[in-house]
């Protein structure tokens, strides 16, 4: 029976465009967390606020597993493109509401509950999204090409971040800081509703995947697909696989050489947000490419020792680049400027706000400002960084999410083809999800908690006049990333095959 079949180019452009619509949406919250804390939760304590929204953010990877079970579903019995068309209206919808949700100030709990709400609603969307996607491509793609038809898939949660970050970056260079603060930070959350229409009518005249519309015409599709997949010893076994062998290890992987970085040398290093945002966009646009190399070349020579290789080799060298960041930026490895330091107090009362300016012979520029009100002290740091280190750590970026490609370019062709047509949905979109949403999710806000606490131990100890207890407490984030990835490697090394490259069965 003859199927109708959507050109290859257009395949993949309508599943790429959507799916990195929907990244965009997902990822212009984490790009905004610093000021988002300020505005959906309580002021008084930043660290405390920042923290609740790097849970909030990790609150919609941790729903993902079960959109993933719930679109999994619905797209193993009536079809692929349907499916993905109500993920992307769903994450739309969710993405232009938070930027209509009045701040805490305003409406009080109820905005940190509104904003918890609608990324739980993102998370579900996107817990379906990509496998609807990833499958779809699959199955329009030979076996001979599919690690490359389907790595294009792969590029877009990076190019989703990186229109995120220049969205972000248009946005604040066209109006000043004040109003970007107060009311421009918005506009990237409601831009989402046009990029979503338009996406929209893009899948609304594709035509379904061939071999479901075959398998369906042939009443060979499954009555029960959450039953197969892991009622079934033998699926389930692969779904186990799937997950501690393979998308555990991409999802921490992931997460640390593009969010974490962001967030590390913004918050670790202090370096100014535009500033981040650049090195961000600069690494990601130079790694992308890489995205597409690695799914060709699974091609070529097989899915998984790349993938294997691109885990240990971000294991073994993840303290290290970290290190070199840090101490890229490190006042104390350079020469001040004695002479051109200025100190200035500013008083109101009983409270007052304390500057001081710090000039280096690289052109690095340091400030302080601590604001004492009411008794409490807190002390905002910022460290300008000059063209020849914003190079330096772009290129240490760009390294890390080359360890990107290497596991991400090619694994969704190798999960499409751990599993049957009737059920491939379902069974490939929770191990994906639960590594990427649970382990890679949790991974901003795990880190960043390991990290604080490392310091908080330190300082606690140092005015007890001991020895700090923790050497170089801002590598201590990576422990989580890095023992993950470990196990992951072990068993994906001694469990996996990845021989099989069919998907028609």
């Amino acid at each position: 029976m003859s199927q109708k079949r959507s050109p290859m180019f257009a395949v993949i452009g309508a599943s790429s465009v959507g799916t990195m619509i929907e990244w965009y949406d997902f990822y212009i919250f984490g790009s905004l967390a610093t000021l988002i804390s300020t505005k959906f939760f309580p002021g008084g304590n930043e660290t405390l606020a920042f923290l609740s929204t790097l849970a909030t953010f990790a609150a919609g990877f941790i729903v993902r597993p079960f959109g993933a079970l719930f679109f999994g579903r619905l797209g193993d019995l009536i079809g692929r493109k349907y499916t993905f068309m109500v993920t992307l209206l769903l994450m739309g919808g969710a993405t232009f509401l938070i930027g209509c949700i009045p701040a805490y100030e305003t409406i009080g709990i109820i905005s940190p509950l509104l904003v918890l709400l609608l990324r739980l609603l993102q998370g579900l969307a996107l817990g379906g999204e990509y496998g609807g996607a990833a499958t779809y491509v699959a199955e329009h793609s030979p076996d001979h090409r599919r690690g490359l038809m389907t790595s294009w898939i792969q590029t877009t949660a990076t190019a989703g971040l990186i229109i995120s970050l220049i969205v972000i970056a248009v946005t604040r260079s066209s109006m000043s800081e004040e109003s970007f603060h107060a009311y421009g930070w918005r506009i990237p959350f409601l831009a989402s509703a046009v990029m979503i229409y338009v996406s929209y009518i893009i899948r609304k005249n594709m035509h379904e995947s061939p071999l479901f519309a075959r398998a369906k015409a042939e009443g060979k599709t499954s009555a029960n697909p959450l039953k197969e997949s892991f009622g079934n010893r033998y699926n389930l076994k692969y779904v186990l696989l799937a997950l501690l062998g393979v998308t555990m290890g991409q999802g921490v992987v992931w997460y640390t050489g593009q969010f974490y970085a962001m967030s590390f040398i913004e918050r670790v290093m202090h370096v100014p947000k535009v500033q981040v945002d650049g090195i961000l966009i600069w690494a990601l646009c130079l790694g992308t490419p890489f995205f597409i190399f690695f799914g060709w070349l699974s091609d070529k020579i097989g899915r998984k020792w790349i993938m294997m290789a691109g885990m240990l080799v971000a294991v073994l060298s993840y303290r290290f680049i970290y290190t070199q960041m840090y101490e890229t930026t490190n006042v104390q490895n350079k020469t001040e400027l004695t002479g051109e330091t200025v100190f200035n107090t500013t008083a109101a009362g009983a409270d007052s706000v304390y500057t001081t300016t710090r000039k280096y012979s690289d052109g690095t520029l340091y400030s302080e400002v601590t604001t004492v009100k009411a008794g409490a002290r807190h002390t905002d740091k910022a460290v300008t960084i000059n063209d020849a280190d914003k190079r330096t750590l772009i290129f240490w970026v760009f390294i890390q999410v080359l360890f990107v490609t290497m596991v991400y370019g090619p694994i969704a062709a190798f999960l499409v083809e751990m599993f049957p047509v009737k059920i491939r949905y379902t069974s490939m979109s929770l191990p994906y999800h639960v590594g990427n949403g649970i382990f890679g999710g949790l991974l901003p806000a795990i880190a960043t908690f390991l990290v604080t606490r490392a310091g908080a131990l330190n300082e606690k100890a140092v005015e007890q006049g001991l020895l700090p207890p923790v050497d170089k407490p801002y590598l201590e984030g990576l422990w989580y990333p890095m023992v993950i990835a470990a196990i992951c490697l072990v068993i994906g090394v001694v469990y996996l095959d990845g021989k099989d490259n069919r998907v028609d069965d």
